[in-house]
């Protein structure tokens, strides 16, 4: 018996063993512009494998680059694209920074501090104590999701003040919407009592 765990390891699994036989075929023919057809008949059936994706420009240059790969980069044709290397292959991404920025509320997220910031730097009283009570609703809609007992309107303007450094004045006589107004609720469609529900299938 001729078993996979005795043959050479594919490079690239996901095409399959005929169609590495094919890339290993190809390889050997000596005439330059049969072994460029036959690389174009390889590329045109690795894209058949998926149809939804192989007239899509991008994928069409990852084809080319999985052609390279399978032939261990030896594969000397004339390639429509710019053709990867081991050596690019191989190279490590540069290591992404940790965003270690501390949250002093966390249940109002770090958009809500950002805002505050940019609630400071606005010189134009009206502008700012909008932007003031658009976030305060903000934070109470989200120390709610936080909180089911709900909160005072007192709690909300203190934590903006503790996030402001005192830098923002709460205007006077601003009063949040209440927990209970459907902009505080989760839009859940409700059926009624004898109405078939509709489910649809996952896919």
């Amino acid at each position: 018996m001729d078993y996979n765990s005795n043959r050479v390891k594919l490079l690239l699994p996901e095409y399959g063993r005929n169609v590495q036989m094919m890339v290993d075929f190809a390889m050997k023919i000596e005439d330059r512009d049969e072994r460029n057809k036959a690389a174009k008949t390889i590329i045109s059936i690795m894209g058949n494998m998926y149809p939804h994706l192989r007239d899509v420009s991008d994928f069409r240059h990852k084809l080319w680059d999985h052609l390279a790969i399978m032939t261990d980069f030896e594969f000397d044709i004339d390639s429509p694209y710019e053709l990867p290397t081991k050596e690019k292959l191989a190279e490590k991404p540069d290591v992404l920074p940790y965003n270690n920025h501390r949250i002093k509320f966390r249940h109002y997220g770090k958009i809500i501090e950002s805002m505050i910031k940019k609630a400071i730097e606005i010189d134009d009283q009206k502008e700012q104590s909008a932007l003031i009570s658009m976030i305060a609703n903000h934070m109470k809609k989200s120390y709610t999701n936080w909180n089911k007992d709900g909160v005072t309107d007192e709690k909300i303007f203190k934590d903006i003040t503790a996030l402001s450094g005192g830098k923002l004045t709460i205007p006077e006589n601003l009063r949040l919407r209440e927990t209970h107004d459907k902009d505080f609720q989760s839009k859940k469609k409700t059926f009624h009592k004898n109405e078939p529900r509709k489910f649809t299938k996952k896919k």
